[in-house]
């Protein structure tokens, strides 16, 4: 289904217009919103959390369309925030936020071939042997300073898990202010172990009351995929040492 985002009004500075116009509507996955509005003054700038949309905030967004006729189709379940990176329209009321699910009555896309099978990464214990609890405000900073984490690694929580748990989140924000509310994924087996999957910046924080605020939150920039070597290419970059030195 496609939706005109704010009907006859488009996209434009308008007290509560989209709060009103979303709020009796089911949004699925596969539907597509239009944006319509003068392209010279204006863009539709995704926001990742809820926080960067409350406050308005288009420094880091998910994706920024700005034609002044943007179709984006709602590719996943969940919630979709969109802001005007204008900050004055922005707060008068020129801001959005959907909550995308599967639509009960169209099948569920096949799931994608598994040719991305990841590669085994490296296990990394967080925080060693100390694992994952309150000790000072900089703890994990340090502990991940100095690491390079990879596509395919995997971070392992370790924890008392009756008094404590770990949140994965999406944005700088969130991580800044432990704001727990809007989580990609939640753990609290107190043995959890994350594959990290995508390249990018990934945050976890304690949702524990004051735990966070007190340091437990990490934070891990994950770079792409180590490529891998065939045993002939490794036989040829052995062999290669070899002439440099001679």
């Amino acid at each position: 289904y496609i939706y005109k985002v704010g009907d006859s009004d488009g996209w434009s500075a308008k007290d509560d217009t989209y709060y009103s116009w979303a709020d009796r509507k089911e949004f699925h996955v596969g539907d597509s919103l239009v944006f319509d509005y003068d392209g010279n003054f204006n863009d539709v700038t995704q926001v990742s959390g809820a926080l960067e949309y409350q406050f308005c905030d288009s420094s880091s967004p998910k994706a920024v369309y700005k034609t002044g006729h943007d179709v984006v189709t709602l590719t996943e379940p969940g919630f979709y925030y969109f802001i005007s990176s204008n900050h004055s329209q922005c707060s008068s009321g020129q801001r959005l936020d959907i909550l995308v699910t599967h639509d009960p009555s169209r099948p569920l896309p096949p799931p994608p071939p598994p040719s991305k099978i990841l590669p085994f990464g490296k296990m990394y214990k967080v925080g060693d042997s100390k694992g994952w609890k309150v000790y000072n405000s900089d703890f994990y900073y340090k502990w991940s300073e100095g690491k390079l984490f990879h596509v395919g690694d995997n971070l392992l929580f370790e924890y008392a898990n009756e008094v404590n748990d770990v949140l994965e989140i999406s944005g700088d924000l969130e991580f800044k202010f432990c704001d727990p509310t809007s989580p990609i994924a939640v753990h609290k087996t107190g043995h959890d172990l994350v594959k990290l999957t995508k390249p990018g910046v990934h945050y976890f924080i304690s949702s524990e009351t004051g735990h966070c605020d007190a340091g437990l939150k990490l934070r891990v920039m994950v770079a792409p995929p180590l490529p891998k070597f065939s045993p002939i290419d490794r036989f040829f970059r052995w062999l290669s040492t070899f002439r440099h030195h001679h």
